[in-house]
């Protein structure tokens, strides 16, 4: 499929992905593969998205949910995403590519945020498609440290209850200036949301594709971004009528 032929393309896509230790236990290759393998495809759906214009992608990296995993999976994991770091960070400049990261910095092993911090300072005037990388992220705790913040707010007068707004959230959730997703993607075929950006998906048109996540190629993702394109967005009003001939 051609970029040319591609329309409405959203501003924003966000991932859940999911499948990589399926993709694994179905070769009889170790979850460590999968994770590899995972990591191919990220680099494919940031080119494949750059390239159609999408402006920002968020990935859901690791929940703050993740810790629970076996300690072994947990340090391929942290391995792999410093590797990811050190190995494009380079090239996803060149790119233009923004990094941004979300989630609970707190109690990050040492190694870990000197590298994430590292991304967003080297990209930080970078000018195209912004890379959102979910870390240690989960939507709940992320509402929850937001209402703490305002709390404290109002609780030193700088804020009345009154004055909490749809809006004065938004502004203390992590994702502060970047626009809600208008796609929200999910690959292997599960159909939840998984604790990921609750309140920024109220809107969002929801897809859930079968493939695992490192069988997700750049055909996979442009035949979801036409799925998207067929679908009538309303924001919870009514469809434009279709007049009749001759009316």
């Amino acid at each position: 499929m051609s970029n040319s032929l591609l329309r409405n393309v959203p501003t924003h896509v966000a991932i859940i992905m999911d499948g990589n230790g399926r993709w694994a236990n179905s070769r009889g290759l170790p979850r460590t593969m999968g994770h590899r393998k995972g990591v191919e495809a990220v680099r494919e759906a940031v080119r494949t998205a750059g390239e159609v214009g999408i402006r920002y992608l968020t990935l859901f990296a690791f929940s703050s949910e993740n810790w629970s995993r076996p300690e072994a999976e947990v340090s391929d994991l942290m391995g792999l995403l410093k590797a990811f770091i050190r190995r494009d960070l380079a090239d996803l400049h060149h790119q233009n590519v923004r990094i941004r990261v979300i989630g609970d910095r707190n109690n990050l092993r040492g190694d870990i945020l000197p590298l994430l911090l590292e991304a967003e300072d080297t990209t930080r005037n970078n000018t195209g498609i912004t890379l959102v990388i979910a870390f240690n992220y989960g939507s709940r705790d992320e509402m929850t440290r937001a209402m703490q913040a305002l709390a404290v707010d109002v609780a030193q007068g700088r804020l009345t209850a009154d004055q909490i707004t749809p809006e004065r959230i938004a502004s203390k959730l992590d994702t502060a200036g970047i626009p809600d997703p208008d796609l929200v993607l999910r690959t292997s075929g599960e159909e939840r949301l998984s604790n990921f950006l609750l309140w920024q998906a109220a809107y969002s048109e929801l897809l859930f594709v079968p493939e695992l996540w490192p069988d997700f190629t750049r055909e996979v993702f442009l035949n979801a971004l036409t799925t998207y394109a067929g679908r009538e967005r309303r924001y919870g009003g009514l469809s434009q009528p279709t007049l009749a001939v001759g009316s």
